[in-house]
């Protein structure tokens, strides 16, 4: 199976992005093996956080927001190749 990546939007819920940064702080990003986590961005207003991950197994997108559905919304988009000519 091939590994893939993913760009994983966080939009913090209303009122609630302290309480994602301290969950953050207290359990870390509580990916399930498998998952990998490669770099992420902030939005200026902080707001929305731009993840990078790959996995083989986009399944496993489903049990690590389990862990932040509550104070976070998700968007998972998958990244394909650059093209060639850029």
């Amino acid at each position: 199976m091939q590994t893939s990546l993913y760009m994983v939007i966080e939009t913090f819920k209303p009122g609630l992005k302290d309480a994602a940064y301290e969950r953050f702080h207290r359990c870390g990003r509580m990916l399930p093996q498998g998952l990998l986590y490669v770099d992420s961005w902030l939005e200026k207003d902080g707001d929305r956080c731009f993840q990078l991950m790959q996995t083989q197994d986009k399944s496993l997108f489903d049990q690590w927001i389990c862990y932040w559905n509550d104070i976070v919304d998700f968007e998972i988009v998958p990244i394909g190749p650059k093209p060639q000519n850029e």
